[in-house]
């Protein structure tokens, strides 16, 4: 069974996870709205993947006889001046959800919770990989500046991802 403490902050994380896909649909609305399809529909690809993280807190918790109690969810902002503007927010967001996955192992490790310790190893290294895809398309976007053919040339890339299960998640 999961201790109240740990079970509180895996509740609390699949609030902040499934924030994290209402922003990256806020995103994806307003990149679609400029006729920037491709980042559209890369935070549409984004948001599917918070979403699945949520489930895997969401399976964790039941499976180790826990109640999963829904918070409701907030969102700060739905607008930005420039598709790098809404992009390095989501590196920032990232970022924050990276101190969070920090957090619960330093609480899993407080309360020896080997479960949750090795459940969380998966997002440490999920992670590295969301900040560093976010940082790139950062760094991309500021090379191109205002080139608007850079800019439609980066959307057609980044139009490219689809949305697929991650490894290990139930019924991939």
């Amino acid at each position: 069974m999961i201790k109240k403490q740990m079970l509180d902050e895996f509740n609390e994380q699949i609030k902040l996870e499934m924030e994290s896909a209402y922003l990256y649909l806020a995103m994806a609305a307003w990149f679609d709205g400029r006729s920037l399809n491709g980042m559209g529909a890369w935070m549409k690809a984004q948001a599917t993947e918070e979403m699945e993280h949520a489930m895997r807190f969401y399976d964790h918790i039941l499976d180790r006889d826990g109640k999963v109690v829904f918070e409701p969810l907030g969102i700060k902002k739905t607008e930005w001046d420039s598709p790098i503007n809404a992009f390095e927010d989501a590196l920032d967001h990232e970022r924050f959800i990276t101190s969070r996955i920090n957090h619960l192992l330093s609480v899993a490790q407080e309360h020896k919770d080997q479960a949750a310790h090795n459940f969380l190893e998966w997002f440490v290294n999920e992670q590295i990989e969301e900040e560093a895809t976010a940082s790139k398309i950062c760094d991309d976007l500021k090379l191109v500046g205002d080139s608007g053919y850079g800019v439609l040339m980066l959307d057609r890339e980044l139009g490219q991802r689809t949305a697929t299960p991650a490894s290990g998640e139930k019924g991939a």
